[in-house]
């Protein structure tokens, strides 16, 4: 009998020229792309019944593709770009400690809303989809800026019926999320992110520079890419900045030599030469202001949020002297409360008991004038500076204070641009803020 000659499998050759196709025409419409599109190789090695994406390649299933281009030409284009915006906002290994299908979710939301407010015509929805819009509304009324990690923290705090979940997946969904896992324990995965950024700050460069015309249609992208790549600080190293060297009531092992100790022993018994020093040389926090801007702009959850995570960080011993002082001030567009802590039971009171008070206009000048006023009754020892946790938005003092003033905001949501010369930005990541906190605050 003669052999059956085995039976060719189109599939995967078409679905390759079907993304060669999509990966042209992108690069044509968006030309500031064109380090991403040439970073991601398209490949099969990995069976899906989409597209997905470890952050390495691009795999694909030449059939669905197939299926996709015959209804229109866009929902490859789309689904292409989709998958490479993953990559580019790093949104793979960031699924680790989070609750896998509430990121992947909001990880579709953030990337489809760029895509549709793409305006070129090879990223037009086959049909139109009127219940984006209604959703795009409640989260723009929440967040500055639609991203994954905002969109996470407002579906956690509004939580949503397993129903109404499932119903936004199928709306949003485009892509094979099943390789994430992989892009958070793999080492070459790790490295793939670390390339990745690097190409987001070349597009966003490029954005801003080469591509800055009306045409280029890259606000969006820009915008999120802005977020993506802004500079964070370790609120926690930070705090470390307002220390002061001191003299406590400890042993210094590190300055006494047992050697005399130990000779003064051999020689006259139980008399030592020297004995250990009493007291030390130590960093830490004597005198420190925290102010709260209590204005309508400000969210009280995240503010509750800021003062957990802050107290979580002071109420160790090895932050403050045995003696200091911390003023903690609330502010709208007047200076609403004035609170003296002295030691760690009186922070812990005061947490158990936290009340906002504000919700007016924003005013940052009476903050300043109350505690230059301070300062010239002798109410401080040694401040070296105050911490204003705001939005940004308020009306700043003339001059610089005699003091640092450090203006902490949330990266992404807050205003630095408006924080005058002499100022501080300190920018922090609200996941380091909220996912850090042990426990809220009493009516949080």
């Amino acid at each position: 009998m003669m052999q059956q000659e085995q039976r060719h499998d189109p599939w995967p050759e078409l679905g390759q020229k079907i993304l060669t196709a999509a990966r042209s025409e992108l690069y044509l419409n968006l030309p500031f792309l064109d380090a991403a599109l040439c970073s991601l190789p398209l490949s099969t090695r990995e069976p899906t019944q989409s597209l997905a994406t470890d952050g390495t390649a691009l795999y694909y299933n030449g059939a669905w593709l197939a299926q996709r281009y015959e209804r229109a030409r866009s929902l490859v284009c789309r689904a292409y770009l989709h998958s490479l915006l993953h990559c580019m906002l790093r949104h793979p290994p960031k699924k680790a400690g989070r609750d896998g299908e509430l990121w992947d979710l909001a990880c579709d939301i953030a990337v489809e809303s760029i895509l549709d407010a793409l305006p070129q015509r090879c990223l037009v929805p086959a049909v139109p989809r009127p219940r984006r819009a209604h959703w795009y509304g409640l989260l723009q009324a929440e967040m500055k800026v639609i991203t994954a990690e905002a969109v996470y923290r407002y579906f956690r705090r509004h939580p949503l019926e397993e129903m109404d979940k499932a119903t936004l997946a199928r709306e949003f969904l485009e892509d094979d999320h099943r390789l994430w896992e992989r892009a958070q324990n793999d080492e070459q995965e790790q490295n793939a992110s670390s390339q990745w950024q690097n190409i987001a700050e070349r597009i966003q460069t490029q954005l801003e520079t080469m591509y800055t015309e009306a045409g280029a249609g890259g606000d969006a992208v820009l915008e999120r890419l802005r977020v993506e790549n802004r500079p964070t600080a370790n609120y926690k190293a930070f705090l470390h900045r307002f220390a002061v060297l001191g003299e406590e009531m400890s042993v210094d092992v590190d300055s006494f030599d047992y050697g005399y100790y130990t000779y003064g022993l051999r020689c006259y018994g139980n008399m030592p030469l020297i004995e250990p020093l009493e007291t030390r040389e130590a960093r830490r926090i004597e005198d420190l202001v925290i102010a709260i801007d209590t204005s309508m702009s400000t969210s009280g959850a995240l503010v509750r949020s800021f003062l957990s995570y802050t107290y979580a960080i002071l109420k160790n011993t090895e932050s403050f002297f045995r003696r200091f002082q911390l003023r903690i001030l609330q502010c709208d567009d007047q200076l609403r409360a004035d609170k003296t802590i002295t030691s760690a039971e009186e922070l812990a009171d005061y947490m158990e008991h936290f009340e906002l008070i504000g919700q007016s206009a924003t005013d940052f000048r009476p903050v300043f004038e109350h505690v230059n006023k301070l300062r010239e009754e002798g109410a401080f020892r040694h401040l070296k500076g105050i911490l204003y946790f705001t939005d940004g938005l308020g009306v700043y003092p003339a001059k610089r204070p005699p003091y640092d003033a450090v203006f902490v905001m949330l990266a992404g949501q807050g205003n630095p641009e408006r924080v005058p010369p002499w100022g501080i930005r300190l920018l922090i990541d609200e996941d380091e803020l909220i996912e850090s906190t042990p426990q809220p605050i009493q009516g949080a």
